[in-house]
C-alpha cells in the first residue's frame, strides 16, 4: 500500500465509527425500554444485533484498521468488509425501529460507514488492487459459490413473498416482526444479492473489479451468517418459533466462506 495518509484516515474514520457502535450497543442493551415499541420478536433481534455488533464486530473493525495503518493489504480488504456490514445493519437501525432517542446516533453511524466505504471505493480505483493477488486463489470457486448463493437467496426470499402477495396477506416473518416490510429482503433482493451474482461473474470472468469485492463479499457473509445463527439460537432460547436447523446450515456456509477467504488472504502477493 503506497499511499501513506491511507491508514491514517482508515484509522481516523474507524475510532470514531467504533466509538459510536459501543455506544449504541450499550445502550441498546443497558437501557431499560429502549425497544419498547417493538414487538417481542424484533426486540430479540435488536437487542442480539447489539451484542453482536459490541462483541464481535466492534473488535474486527479495530483490528481491521491497526493492521491497515501498519500497511497490512489484507487488512485493508478485510476492513472494507466489515464497513460494509455495518452500512447494511444500520440502514436496518435507521429505517426499521421506531423512533427512540438513538435515532440521530444511528444515522451518523450510516453515514460514517457509508462514507468509510466510498472511501475504500476510492481507493480501489487509485490502485490495481487486483494485482496483489497470485493465480492460485480459489476465484472459480468463489464466483460459483457467489452465484449460487444470489439464485439460492432470491429463491428463498420470493418463496415467502410472492405467495403471500398472491393471497393479499404478508408474508409469516413480517407479522412477527411487526414491520410495514422486511429490510433484509430489501437489501437482499436490490441491493446484496445482484452484486453478489455480479462479483460472481466478474471473478469468473477475471475482472479486476472482481477480486478486492471478493474479500468483502466474504467478509460479509461470514459476518451476517454468524449474525442469522446468533440471532436463531437468541430466539429459539426465548421461545420463539425458530429453527435450529438454520443454525446448522449458516455455521456451515460461514465455515465454507472461511475457507475461501483464507484461500484470498494466503495468495497476496506481500511486494506488488
Amino acid at each position: 500500500m503506497k499511499n501513506n495518509n491511507r491508514g491514517k484516515i482508515i484509522l481516523s474514520l474507524s475510532i470514531p465509527l467504533a466509538l459510536l457502535v459501543i455506544f449504541s450497543s450499550l445502550v441498546g442493551l443497558l437501557v431499560p425500554d429502549m425497544y419498547s415499541k417493538e414487538t417481542q420478536n424484533w426486540i430479540i433481534q435488536s437487542t442480539g444485533q447489539d451484542a453482536i455488533d459490541l462483541i464481535l464486530i466492534t473488535p474486527v473493525l479495530l483490528i481491521t484498521s491497526i493492521l491497515a495503518f501498519r500497511k497490512s493489504k489484507a487488512g485493508f480488504l478485510l476492513w472494507g468488509g466489515t464497513v460494509f456490514y455495518l452500512i447494511y445493519t444500520f440502514v436496518i437501525y435507521c429505517f426499521s425501529l421506531h423512533f427512540n432517542n438513538l435515532f440521530v446516533v444511528y444515522c451518523i453511524t450510516l453515514g460514517l460507514s457509508f462514507y468509510s466505504f466510498i472511501y475504500f471505493l476510492y481507493l480501489n480505483l487509485t490502485e490495481p488492487i487486483d494485482a496483489w493477488f497470485n493465480d492460485r486463489i480459489p476465484r472459480k470457486t468463489t464466483g460459483v459459490y457467489f452465484i449460487i448463493i444470489a439464485f439460492l437467496f432470491y429463491f428463498i426470499w420470493l418463496s415467502s413473498i410472492i405467495p403471500a402477495q398472491l393471497a393479499s396477506d404478508i408474508p409469516k416473518e413480517l407479522a412477527d416482526t411487526g414491520l410495514y416490510t422486511n429490510p433484509v429482503h430489501v437489501l437482499d433482493l436490490s441491493v446484496l444479492l445482484p452484486g453478489s451474482f455480479l462479483i460472481g461473474l466478474f471473478l469468473l470472468k477475471k475482472k479486476n473489479m472482481g477480486y478486492p469485492f471478493a474479500i468483502v463479499m466474504l467478509v460479509f457473509f461470514i459476518l451476517m451468517d454468524i449474525t442469522i445463527g446468533t440471532l436463531v439460537f437468541l430466539m429459539n432460547r426465548k421461545g420463539l418459533d425458530s429453527d435450529l436447523n438454520l443454525l446448522i446450515i449458516f455455521s456451515v456456509l460461514t465455515l465454507f466462506s472461511i475457507y475461501l477467504l483464507t484461500g484470498f488472504l494466503k495468495n497476496i502477493e506481500k511486494n506488488n
